[in-house]
């Protein structure tokens, strides 16, 4: 790496414009393009030189000396502009294992108020599904655009674009992820999460963000969700309470249609859960626990009070899920709730139950090349237990459904994974004819 070359970068980002005091360095020369910026480096105390009398700026540099360059440049960072302490954080980024051994948390630079970081990802799938996805239409593309803002030492802000489409579309983008099967760009982040407390146990979070009903499998839902939400957690266990609207998925059906001249009345057989607008009053206990190969395990208990769209879909959801890590390299996570339906006007919709089982054998990490996972999977879903559209979970058509599914991860380039998995033996609990099976395969990149 070439010195002349790293204090330069840093000189462009670190410090604001000074008088300079006298050249320190007897081989740099006046008309050199380097000159001032050399030189206010020196002044500001980021460069010594080789020996204090001498700068040598066509020698080659170590990794550990450009980490102590970047470290004092971090040290100078508070009289930057926003586009110099971006280029502070990707040196920070790059050279984050030498400056850790330095002893300089590359974290604190996250931490300095009026900094803004954005990341995101992209998404190209492949999915065949029976008929349903066949062609063009099984190949779909998805963007997100997130900003990071940290406000003050206690108030961040998220907002996030996303963008949809799959190849079979060619039309103008809606605004609206409601028209299903077209393309559509939308605000799907959009919050503001405050720390009640220095110590940053409690917090409040307003806006738009994602709302997982359990353990992250998604099954019941899993996406947009507009609401508050209070809570308390201090490593060992956790306290959640919201409330909100769900901003994904299909509109509620069920026995009786507002109005009759517009639609037919729906039957038995169209009757589903649909959550698209409904609101929910929301808490969930967590507790964390395990030493070892057991670390970073949990178990958690979760209520719903769900008021749909349609009246007769209110319902109360019960739930509990552990997520058990043991013999180093395994996890086993099982959830299972219970839909309780207020009403049930001519048994269309009865209670349902569903419960889910993955088993993971390793962990894919996108900042770890060559790491890699296999999986396996079990879900059983009732009639009524879980809305199909919109919902976070990897497997499409749940509801109703019983069946296992296996898949694999590897990153194969830092920041860079590549994901495939089908399902097998897939069963319609309560009708004769039994799902078709999926395959899927995707390349995700993140930065």
């Amino acid at each position: 790496m070439n010195k002349t070359l790293v204090a330069s970068l840093v000189a462009t980002m670190a410090v604001g414009a000074t008088a300079f005091a006298a050249n320190p360095f007897v081989d740099v020369p006046s008309d050199s393009w380097a000159y001032n910026s050399v030189v206010e480096l020196a002044n500001s105390g980021i460069i010594q030189g080789v020996d204090g009398v001498h700068f040598q700026g066509e020698r080659n540099i170590t990794r550990y000396e450009a980490a102590e360059i970047v470290a004092k440049a971090m040290a100078h960072e508070d009289r930057a502009n926003a586009e110099q302490r971006a280029l502070i954080n990707r040196l920070a980024d790059e050279f984050s294992d030498e400056l850790n051994n330095l002893g300089v948390r590359v974290s604190n630079l996250e931490d300095r108020v009026g900094n803004v970081k954005l990341t995101g990802d992209a998404r190209i799938r492949y999915m065949k599904q029976g008929k349903a996805l066949e062609n063009d239409k099984s190949w779909q593309f998805r963007g997100r655009l997130r900003a990071n803002a940290k406000i003050n030492d206690r108030a961040d802000a998220v907002l996030g674009m996303e963008y949809n489409t799959n190849f079979e579309n060619n039309t103008a983008a809606s605004s609206s992820a409601a028209s299903a099967g077209k393309d559509h760009f939308y605000v799907d982040r959009a919050y503001v999460n405050y720390a009640l407390d220095n110590g940053h146990k409690w917090n409040v979070m307003v806006g738009r963000y994602d709302y997982e009903l359990g353990n992250n499998m998604g099954l019941l839902y899993g996406n947009n969700f507009d609401g508050a939400q209070l809570k308390f957690a201090n490593g060992k266990f956790a306290v959640t309470a919201g409330y909100g609207k769900f901003k994904e998925g299909a509109e509620a059906s069920g026995p009786v249609v507002a109005n009759a001249t517009a639609a037919p009345p729906v039957t038995a057989k169209d009757a589903k859960i649909g959550l698209l607008n409904g609101k929910t009053a929301y808490g969930e206990l967590e507790a964390f626990f395990g030493g070892g190969t057991v670390a970073g395990s949990a178990i958690g208990v979760y209520y719903n009070n769900i008021n749909s769209s349609v009246k007769e879909n209110n319902a109360d959801v019960w739930g509990a899920y552990t997520s058990l890590n043991f013999a180093k390299k395994f996890n086993l996570n099982v959830e299972a709730y219970r839909i309780n339906y207020d009403k049930e006007v001519g048994k269309l919709l009865s209670n349902a139950d569903a419960f889910s089982a993955q088993l993971t054998y390793g962990k894919a990490k996108f900042d770890t090349p060559k790491s890699w996972d296999l999986w396996v999977n079990y879900i059983n879903v009732d009639k009524y237990g879980a809305d199909n559209d919109g919902t976070g979970s990897w497997r499409a058509d749940v509801d109703d459904t019983k069946g296992w599914a296996a898949g694999a991860d590897y990153t194969f380039a830092k920041n860079a994974q590549f994901q495939v998995f089908q399902t097998f033996d897939s069963k319609a609990k309560s009708t004769h004819k039994d799902r078709d099976e999926l395959t899927r395969a995707q390349f995700v990149f993140v930065f």
